[in-house]
């Protein structure tokens, strides 16, 4: 660590709310508290998307975005909630209340994630420590719900230390502990790194952070394409980003890398249909409709590709979205394709954007 000796460091705080859409149910409605919520769409017929899972259901293994059936097969006592975006939208307008508090430096990711840049805070607190402690516990005094909090000096290891001790946790990397932190991380914690490459790693004998370290940047460039640069850098720690306030919102879209490589088309037809309905939903929430439906595809050698297509009146609804991707996917011949991820996003807004304009835009959403 001696070259980052003398160095001035940015004071980076990474917020997560815990389970936010399912907290703020449970928050509003007694009933539900203790008990295995999924938010999101039905079991029945075609069935839904879990848009976020109460702590409770995720001990039984269901997540975002995964298909309400598959919830209820894995916890037969789960309880469905349709979404209520405009109450959520409203607490996460409280919440960035609270940050502006501390720093007007706020990049919203989402409606419950945000990365806060505190190098010079408004308040003259000094260390990021207090002021992610003040921030959780004014969240919990104000709005009753929880977060959790990252604190380092990057974006990227902030994220991490984020997810660490959830639900209600803090952590903190200081620059001295940055590197070491990053070797001793599993290889699979990193982002980026999806479960093929995380076999073909340890197959390797690359279990952690500190075995990728042993390899050239050119050898990681050899061993796993263009990505091998960026676990270069993640290795490290090294995440030159700033934090971005007031992003305008160009694209609204979700992306999921699947725990193993898709080589049936009608899984990869049920892919989209789960992504398409989450991308349908946040227009929904942001009252978006947009005139490009855009496809993309990584495959399992991280090749990567975009097919997109163009509609002479906007459009925002689920069928058209997921029929524009499928029928994109069908284009790329993908009969004898390797695809890990799948990702499905709208543009091309124009004069639609009717959001308010007192509050942060959040950028891209993705789902990762």
């Amino acid at each position: 660590m001696e070259a980052r000796q003398n160095t001035s460091y940015r004071k980076i705080i990474h917020i997560d709310m815990d389970a936010f859409y399912a907290s703020v149910e449970q928050r509003d409605n007694p009933e539900y508290r203790g008990k295995p919520i999924a938010v999101g769409g039905s079991p029945e017929g075609r069935g839904g998307v879990v848009a976020t899972a109460s702590y409770e259901a995720r001990k039984f293994g269901v997540r975002s975005a995964m298909s309400s059936k598959k919830a209820l097969q894995l916890c037969p006592y789960i309880i469905f909630v349709k979404p209520r975006f405009a109450a959520y939208k409203e607490v996460s307008q409280k919440i960035r209340e609270i940050f502006r508090r501390h720093t007007d430096l706020i990049e919203p990711l989402s409606l419950d994630e945000a990365y806060l840049d505190v190098t010079e805070d408004k308040q003259g607190v000094g260390s990021a420590i207090d002021i992610a402690k003040q921030i959780k516990q004014a969240i919990k005094d104000e709005l009753q719900l929880t977060a959790s909090a990252g604190v380092s000096i990057n974006k990227f290891v902030a994220k991490i230390a984020s997810d660490i001790n959830k639900p209600d946790g803090m952590t903190f990397i200081g620059p001295s502990s940055v590197e070491s932190f990053m070797e001793k991380l599993p290889v699979e914690k990193f982002f980026g790194v999806g479960k093929v490459t995380a076999d073909k790693m340890k197959g390797m004998g690359l279990h952690t952070g500190a075995d990728l370290k042993k390899l050239s940047e050119d050898e990681m460039v050899k061993h796993f394409g263009k990505a091998g640069r960026f676990y270069y850098q993640i290795t490290r720690g090294i995440d030159g980003r700033e934090v971005q306030p007031n992003r305008e919102t160009k694209s609204i879209g979700a992306e999921d890398t699947f725990p193993y490589d898709l080589t049936e088309i009608d899984e990869m037809y049920n892919e989209i249909d789960k992504i398409s309905q989450t991308v349908a939903s946040r227009l929904k929430l942001y009252n978006l409709k947009g005139r490009t439906v855009t496809l993309k595809i990584k495959y399992n050698d991280f090749r990567q590709i975009t097919r997109n297509q163009s509609f002479a009146e906007p459009i925002g609804d689920l069928t058209t979205i997921g029929e524009t991707a499928k029928k994109l996917l069908l284009n790329t011949q993908p009969e004898d394709a390797r695809i890990r991820l799948l990702g499905v996003t709208l543009s091309n807004f124009g004069e639609l954007q009717t959001r308010e304009r007192n509050i942060s835009d959040p950028g891209q959403l993705s789902l990762f």
